[in-house]
């Protein structure tokens, strides 16, 4: 299978119908010297696109009407006489011409509506995976393959989800398996079930014609439940617009899932100041510049979305920017190559148990900027990983369990691992019991008070004030199990505020203590009774940050890595076995809510002398790449110490074996 390019570009096409002229100022020479000099080497380019309007020539009706060359034949030419890829983009769940043409093709909600805006309303149409549909997108899909042969470098299918499952297609596969349309659960299962499907049948039909070419089916994000469905993949992309909804958070979350799954991955950002499909709409060169050298950071190569003009002529402003952050990933790619990371801390993923509250799960999101601004090194993983290659397992918040995963926490805390969890992390599905018999408490329901109160003990008080912490969200009660030991106090207020009485404007005082305990230890087992992850990303207290780094500290108390610097650094730690060599990278970018509209980065703040402290045996080189600058290094009990003079937004700290 082919090897991921570093610098990619995902050209966007969706063009109205109605729009004259479509391609009518395409020059394959202008095309390809304006990504030449950008330094993309490979470029997503379209068949079909949401509109449902074809860019070639072909038997089905829907060849935009007014396209004036065989656009796509004469991009593939270009783009391979000039040694760039570029594989080959296919809406499947939104097709605007079919929606119209069939209607009835478009997925039906319960209540009878169809998917999509109302009639008077611009927007998108959804379409059903359950109907004939399904055969005309892989019809449509045979033809291109037929079309281009051994010129597909890759095939890239989106919006691949179900949401109304009441179609008549639909509804007559629930009566045939025996499922209730009206459970909520069988709708779930049947919405997994149809993208299953369409997955497994696309996928064959693509491989009957070409077993070499590049497959990804796009939803978005990277799923849990994908893994069963991983060897209809030929890598993975995730689609990660940090002003576009999904945050600054959503790609380094998912990324540190999916690069555990065995194969090599794309983060897809967009040069759009907000989402997709925002002309004449510019990010700022900090921005992306930071999207892309995190990229690389955590083992991924960079794509940037565009969309191409109706015209069919690249702007030439955003390739200057694209080139600009390309130019840097061309000389940093080297040794970013086939890298694995270096980790010690694993955090569950409450996706793979169903759990998850947003696109980036509040207890996942805490959990993230605790162990990044602390600079440790982690992975988020599920059940199904090997933990054995790490210290410690954090379970946050809402972690439940069955006898299986509670078998395989016990299993990893007697083989000498230790584990954070936290609030309804441990209890069976329904919430009654916690099941793990490493697990430091039993379980006795919620704790009466909200909000209530807890103050540390001496052993995870370093740093706070000597006083009780608020507690914004409810916890459990927890019963101690014998010999666990209580590491926090919980206090409780003078009553709660309800209608009968209140106090000041929010929530009641502290009145005293209780007799319950607020966290708890059992042996290498640390529990807090409350939600303390999403205590930290939903109220940003640092209190709720401080204690679980202070817990950790207890667990593993000389991390992987050391550095001096505020905790807007962050650093990542990867190994590259073929080259026989680690790279620690430090990224200093500061994305801020200035406005009402999304973070966004205008200034880098260089930092200087940054001094790291690397649990690794003595190198025989340390250098910064990629200009080969030479650092001075010592051994100082037992770890490496090297400082790196200034740090302009992204480092790298070679170390050679």
């Amino acid at each position: 299978m082919q090897r991921l390019r570093f610098r990619q570009i995902h050209l966007d096409y969706h063009t109205s119908e109605t729009i004259p002229g479509i391609g009518s100022e395409f020059d394959p020479a202008e095309f390809v010297a304006t990504l030449r000099q950008a330094q993309v080497n490979s470029v997503t380019v379209f068949s079909r696109c949401h509109h449902g309007m074809i860019y070639h020539d072909t038997r089905f009706p829907a060849r935009h009407p007014h396209l004036t060359c065989d656009l796509l034949t004469e991009q593939i030419r270009a783009l391979h006489a000039a040694d760039i890829r570029c594989p080959i983009y296919i809406s499947v769940g939104l097709d605007e011409y079919m929606a119209n043409a069939h209607p009835e093709w478009v997925e039906v909600k319960e209540d009878g509506g169809r998917q999509g805006p109302p009639p008077l309303r611009p927007g998108w149409r959804k379409m059903d995976l359950a109907s004939p549909y399904l055969d005309y997108v892989i019809a449509q899909t045979a033809e291109v393959l037929d079309k281009y042969g051994d010129e597909v470098d890759g095939l890239f299918f989106d919006i691949i989800s179900q949401h109304g499952v009441h179609s008549k297609w639909c509804l007559a596969e629930f009566d045939r398996l025996g499922r209730d349309p009206a459970s909520p659960a069988d709708q779930a299962w049947r919405r997994r079930h149809l993208v299953t499907q369409y997955t497994r049948r696309m996928t064959d039909a693509v491989r009957a014609k070409n077993q070499r070419c590049l497959i990804f089916h796009n939803s978005g994000h990277i799923y849990p439940w994908w893994r069963d469905l991983l060897d209809c993949y030929s890598h993975l992309e995730i689609e990660s617009l940090p002003s576009g909804g999904w945050g600054y958070a959503h790609f380094p979350v998912t990324m540190r899932y999916a690069r555990g799954l065995g194969l090599d991955a794309l983060a897809m950002t967009g040069r759009f100041a907000k989402t997709w499909g925002h002309f004449s709409s510019y990010k700022t060169q900090a921005s992306l510049d930071y999207e892309c050298f995190n990229a690389l950071a955590h083992g991924a190569k960079c794509s940037v979305g565009d969309q191409l003009h109706p015209r069919g002529r690249l702007d030439a402003a955003t390739y200057q920017l694209i080139g600009r952050s390309y130019a840097e990933v061309a000389r940093k790619e080297a040794w970013c190559e086939e890298v694995e990371p270096l980790t010690e801390v694993a955090v569950f993923n409450v996706e793979a148990v169903g759990r998850e509250d947003a696109r980036v799960d509040s207890s996942a999101l805490g959990a993230y900027r605790m162990l990044v601004e602390d600079r440790q090194q982690f992975d988020f993983v599920d059940s199904q990983h090997d933990w054995s290659p790490y210290r410690v397992l954090i379970l946050p918040d809402k972690v439940t369990c069955d006898e299986s995963l509670a078998a395989r926490l016990d299993a990893y805390v007697a083989a000498g691992g230790a584990v954070i969890s936290s609030a309804e992390s441990g209890l069976d599905a329904a919430g009654q019991r916690y099941l793990p018999a490493a697990l430091p408490a039993d379980h006795a329901g919620l704790l009466p008070y909200h909000p209530d109160f807890v103050r540390p003990a001496a052993e995870l008080a370093g740093g706070l004030l000597p006083t009780e912490y608020v507690m914004y969200e409810r916890g459990q009660r927890l019963v101690p199990r014998p010999d666990s030991h209580d590491l926090g106090e919980l206090w409780v207020p003078y009553f709660n505020r309800e209608w009968r009485h209140f106090c000041s404007h929010h929530h009641t005082p502290v009145d005293q203590r209780s007799a319950d305990p607020a966290i708890l230890q059992r042996g290498r087992w640390i529990h807090f009774a409350h939600p303390v992850f999403a205590c930290f990303s939903k109220h940003g207290m640092v209190f709720y940050k401080q204690v679980v780094l202070n817990a950790l500290r207890r667990l593993l108390p000389e991390p992987l890595l050391l550095a001096d610097g505020p905790s807007t650094l962050h650093a990542t730690w990867n190994r590259q076995p073929g080259a026989r060599r680690s790279i620690v990278h430090l990224l200093h970018y500061i994305p801020e809510r200035r406005t009402q509209g999304a973070d966004y980065l205008e200034d880098v703040i260089p930092l200087h002398d940054v001094t790291l402290r690397l649990r690794t045996a003595p190198p025989s080189r340390v250098y910064l790449a990629p200009d080969g600058t030479e650092l001075a290094w010592r051994q100082e009990s037992g770890r490496l110490v090297v400082t790196v003079p200034r740090v302009d937004g992204h480092a790298m700290v070679v170390l050679d074996d």
